[in-house]
């Protein structure tokens, strides 16, 4: 039997650092080995980097210009589209990322003659479905999306905003994010990380035995990133050799290193730069923080819970469709600085209570939201169009 072709539409991919790219990169490196070969379209960003490459064993074709501003958009959209249509005989099915330009250049390309199956990467501000209320030629997106065979939604959340924008209820299917599971925490693999990212970022050393707490995520302006140097105080008072490592990069990375260095926290909040994975943050760190923060989706608490780290995480309807409060996580009340010293303090006070949490969240990772069974659901789902075709 011929192997299930898929194509692969995603504005951002590998080199580019983010969770999206992390995960789309994850999804498309598990297909080879279950019999699906795979393309992914991208944007070439960088004149320097080469058109074509692979990616693990998935070829990239880099397509250029990169959608910049009106005019560079318009022709990468051409671009994508002709791709699409000159290789239609190549693929059995299309999968893009996001409900926004590329979508339309894909359903409007390959039209009835594929599945074209778009992937709703997020819900509320920032979201797909309010882009296609509020962005230039938004709702003209909307009608050319409405044309896919099928809409997926990382969430349940996303799902339920899909469903209140007019997305057909029976065309939508929930398909989680998953996340490759690591080995289980021990002191070794904590000492071994923490000696590499210091190797890596010397304002990373941290003694064996200092606790550390980690956020993973876009430096955006909000009350999310701000409440966490407010309760940093409080703990920093109980645990003066605590850090606070701060993990990605974004336009609020000035402001936070003044407000950092305006409350005496250099040398306990650390601004660590981006990297293209958190496999040794998450194994370095004793706590995950997750404020209410714009831009992070559900695959970085997936990888902290993974990880089998205690978290802390706002009270969120996303979070807590991965995580129950007082189970896998403590839920703290959203923007509330003082209730996140007091939960970080709780967690780093009650060694048993860190442990029964990172242990539980874990499994259920386990269980539920392995990147093993993610790829195994899209293959289901792409197999089934493709034979009813």
């Amino acid at each position: 039997m011929r192997p299930l072709r898929l194509v692969i539409v995603a504005r951002r991919f590998w080199p580019l650092v983010g969770e999206t790219e992390r995960m789309l990169a994850s999804l498309a490196s598990a297909f080879p080995v279950r019999d699906c070969r795979v393309t992914v379209l991208t944007a070439g960003w960088n004149p320097r980097w080469p058109p074509q490459v692979v990616y693990g064993e998935v070829p990239v074709i880099r397509l250029s210009p990169a959608p910049r501003d009106g005019w560079s958009t318009l022709r990468y959209l051409r671009t994508l589209g002709g791709w699409l249509r000159r290789h239609g005989d190549d693929y059995d099915a299309v999968y893009v990322s996001g409900l926004k330009q590329e979508a339309y250049a894909a359903v409007r390309a390959v039209g009835r003659r594929r599945p074209v199956v778009l992937r709703a990467e997020q819900a509320g501000r920032g979201g797909d479905c309010l882009w296609q209320i509020d962005a230039f030629c938004g709702r003209r997106v909307k009608t050319e999306c409405l044309r896919a065979r099928l809409f997926v939604g990382r969430t349940p959340g996303v799902c339920r905003e899909l469903v209140a924008a007019g997305y057909p209820r029976h065309r939508i299917r929930y398909v989680p994010d998953g996340v490759s599971i690591p080995p289980q925490r021990d002191w070794d693999r904590k000492a071994a990380a923490r000696e590499a990212l210091a190797g890596a970022n010397p304002s990373l050393r941290v003694p064996p035995w200092a606790p550390v707490a980690l956020f993973a995520g876009p430096l955006q302006r909000s009350q999310g990133l701000g409440g966490l140097l407010d309760a940093w105080a409080p703990v920093s008072r109980r645990w003066p050799n605590a850090r606070l490592w701060l993990v990605g990069a974004g336009p609020f990375h000035a402001e936070l290193s003044e407000r950092i260095e305006a409350g005496n926290l250099s040398d306990r909040v650390i601004l660590a730069g981006q990297f293209d994975t958190l496999d040794e943050f998450l194994a370095a760190a004793d706590l995950f923080l997750l404020p209410p923060q714009e831009g992070i989706a559900t695959a970085v608490l997936l990888e902290a819970m993974a990880a089998g780290l205690p978290i802390v995480a706002s009270d969120l309807v996303d979070h807590r469709d991965f995580a129950a409060d007082r189970e896998h996580a403590l839920i703290v009340p959203r923007g509330n600085s003082r209730a996140i010293a007091e939960a970080v303090i709780r967690v780093w006070s009650d060694a048993e209570l860190g442990l029964q949490l990172g242990e539980a969240a874990r499994t259920r990772v386990i269980r539920q939201f392995s990147l093993a069974r993610m790829a195994d659901s899209h293959l289901e789902l792409f197999k089934g169009l493709v034979d009813s075709a």
